[in-house]
């Protein structure tokens, strides 16, 4: 009896915040995925199956924004996996020494960045990197690189990987109190048992530790994944919606942006927008499955 009462409870206290969350994300999600497979025909909307998709994927004037668009968001994705993944791993692993003095201190300060906004850390870091009155060149030139400097956001080559590194420097502070977290969990009596053997300082992360916190490693992996291929403000802070240099740091938030709502003399498409919108969701739940049914199979018989 008090069980039937207290699940009606959960039940009754969860329905509207359910109904809150079906009303501003699962509706518009399928309301999308729905008119990907329509367009306009003259004056009438008529149901066309799979020609977007068709379009966005071989058409010439499409499928090249596209594929230019995808391919930038994996390279934004792996620089995020190989850089900032590995730091938050390395700072985690720091703070949770038991005799470093102020680690509250230093995790506050590493975790801050991520509850700016995107316009502050955009707006900021263009005026770092300023040729002409940013910080960035006398900070070079006073310790005598300044022959290293370039305008790393106004140029094709370099702009992407910046805006990667501008973005580990505002989110290393996610994996990094994951990891934390995950560290601090690990029971003492398995550190004292392997320091008894002799495994001690590098040795016991590497054997001991960093095998134990893999299932954070794997969520973390795929927080990532999911983030990067949402990713949209940044980008259009700094860059604006052409997301330049000519389309250099273009990727699918942006090219999502441009042809849902339309940008200076373009106009916008709902239709074509929707099946871009359709396709990135295809991505990231590609992804996720990836994870779910490959990747943390593996790692739970490695931990068996």
């Amino acid at each position: 009896m008090h069980r039937t009462k207290f699940r009606w409870h959960i039940v009754i206290f969860l329905t509207p915040a359910a109904l809150v969350y079906t009303a501003v994300m699962i509706f518009p999600l399928f309301n999308t995925l729905r008119l990907s497979f329509y367009n306009e025909v003259g004056q009438e909307r008529l149901f066309v199956g799979l020609e977007n998709f068709r379009t966005l994927f071989l058409d010439p004037i499409w499928s090249t924004q596209f594929w230019n668009a995808l391919a930038n968001n994996f390279r934004f994705f792996i620089i995020h996996m190989l850089v900032q993944n590995p730091i938050g791993v390395l700072l985690a692993a720091i703070l949770s020494h038991p005799r470093l003095r102020c680690a509250a201190l230093y995790r506050s300060a590493i975790f801050i960045p991520t509850i700016l906004s995107f316009v502050i850390v955009g707006f900021a870091w263009k005026l770092i990197l300023s040729p002409l009155w940013g910080i960035a060149p006398n900070m070079l030139d006073a310790i005598g690189l300044k022959s290293l400097f370039e305008p790393w956001l106004g140029k094709e080559a370099y702009a992407l990987t910046t805006l990667a590194l501008i973005s580990v420097w505002q989110f290393v502070g996610i994996p990094m109190m994951l990891i934390y977290a995950a560290l601090l969990t690990i029971p003492e009596e398995i550190l004292e048992a392997a320091e008894i053997d002799g495994i001690t300082g590098s040795s016991a992360f590497w054997k001991i530790r960093l095998p134990l916190i893999l299932p954070a490693l794997g969520i973390i992996s795929i927080l990532t994944f999911v983030g990067n291929f949402n990713a949209f403000d940044l980008i259009y802070v700094t860059q604006g919606a052409l997301a330049g240099p000519d389309f250099s740091t273009d990727i699918l938030g942006t090219f999502l942006y441009r042809t849902f709502f339309g940008f200076q003399l373009q106009l916008g498409d709902t239709y074509m927008g929707s099946a871009i919108a359709g396709a990135m969701f295809a991505i990231i739940l590609l992804g996720v499955c990836v994870y779910l049914f490959g990747i943390q199979s593996r790692m739970r018989r490695y931990q068996l």
